[in-house]
């Protein structure tokens, strides 16, 4: 029997992700695993009276090339893709990997060539379409989350089937004590790094562009980010696992990199031009739907209770002016040690190691933001849990997640 979840994944990408409506042009970029959502998403879209097509990647095709093509031909700009995009209005990618290392034999520096002819592809697919990334489930995706593949079908579905209207008032509001702050401060026990935001714009990603989503981003004042972090949750680019990175910056600029594990991916991927060993954003994870790691960016960059910074371009839409061919977002751990601060003012705490239900989190990140909740009302409209709030508010061993 077809999985329900399916329909209501494509209603979601088309009607609220891109909204997409009569007359667009979309176009359905799909792996071949994706294809049930492919379909599903293409039936929809032309019931909208929109004008989609599918695009299928062969599955190797990526790997033949990077590992058979010359240095001219990796320099070669597809011309008939920038036309392409140019004319699409619409963008949903629909990724189903069938072998997630598939690239991590591949010379780094011919993937950050790569990156670098295609950028005028991906500058306007993001600027100028209304775009949604999706992973589809996979035995492969499954297997890196260390999960069965129905566990992980849950755990996708989970993610992203919800109250995004919700989870976008709850970020809009976090977005406002973001665009009136300047200094940045996180501090955990091996983790000191300070910036500016001043002047920035953050952007409370609520699903419009990745699915799952549940993040608010912005850039940072490029030449302000002083001291050091280390990123305890594994960051993978191009299917490259980098463990246990400890970056030091001085003046906005990374003067010091070591990783546990892929130290010489990492020095060839800041070494891809100057924009690299920038930081192009910073980000706040607000999905508590999704409570652990399954090393796949999409989903780990949104754990509620986590933060990331992504290296090399910023995003326009923040104001950012760091350029740079790649964007490697990296994660910060801090549900059990660690601390944020507005401008000198502590907004986000962990002391205890303590993980609350998703009440209590969305009790605390309401008091962080200086909204005044009566007792009586919190008490009678979830008793449950009212008892628990005293007494962590009491014994001080709290978690406060913004």
């Amino acid at each position: 029997m077809a999985d329900k979840r399916i329909e209501e994944l494509a209603k979601l990408l088309l009607d609220y992700s891109t909204q997409t409506k009569n007359g667009d042009r979309v176009l359905i970029r799909a792996d071949v695993l994706a294809k049930d959502l492919a379909l599903e998403v293409y039936k929809h879209a032309l019931m909208r009276g929109a004008h989609p097509w599918i695009r299928t990647d062969m599955p190797d095709s990526g790997y033949v090339f990077y590992r058979y093509a010359s240095d001219s031909q990796i320099g070669f700009l597809p011309e008939h893709e920038l036309a392409e995009i140019k004319n699409t209005d619409v963008y949903i990618l629909l990724r189903a990997p069938l072998n997630v290392k598939e690239f991590s034999g591949i010379d780094p520096r011919k993937i950050s060539n790569r990156l670098k002819v295609l950028k005028p592809i991906l500058d306007w697919r993001v600027q100028k379409t209304r775009w949604v990334a999706f992973f589809y489930p996979t035995e492969a995706l499954a297997q890196e989350a260390e999960m069965s593949l129905h566990e992980f079908e849950d755990f996708v579905y989970n993610a992203c089937l919800i109250d995004w209207k919700q989870v976008s008032k709850e970020l809009h509001t976090l977005k406002q004590r973001v665009d009136v702050a300047d200094k940045v401060e996180i501090v955990s026990h091996d983790t000191h790094l300070s910036f500016s935001v001043q002047g920035r714009t953050s952007v409370a990603a609520n699903g419009d562009k990745n699915m799952p989503d549940g993040e608010l981003f912005t850039s940072v004042v490029e030449d302000s980010v002083e001291g050091n972090i280390r990123f305890d949750i594994p960051a993978i680019l191009h299917g490259n696992v980098v463990e246990d990175i400890n970056l030091t910056f001085q003046r906005g600029i990374i003067v010091d990199a070591k990783a546990g594990k892929n130290q010489t991916f990492l020095e060839k991927m800041l070494d891809t031009d100057a924009g690299a060993k920038r930081i192009g954003e910073f980000g706040i994870g607000f999905n508590y739907d999704i409570t652990r790691s399954v090393k796949n960016i999409l989903f780990d960059e949104k754990i509620g209770g986590t933060i990331h910074f992504a290296l090399g371009s910023g995003y326009q839409e923040t104001l950012s002016k760091n350029e740079s061919a790649i964007h490697w977002d990296m994660i910060k751990d801090l549900r059990r040690d660690g601390e944020i601060y507005f401008d000198g003012k502590l907004v986000m705490k962990t002391e205890s190691g303590l993980l609350l239900n998703s009440f209590v989190r969305r009790f605390l990140f309401w008091i962080l933001l200086e909204i005044r909740i009566p007792s009586a009302v919190l008490k009678h409209s979830l008793l449950p849990n009212f008892s628990l709030v005293q007494s962590l508010l009491q014994s001080k061993m709290l978690l406060t997640i913004l």
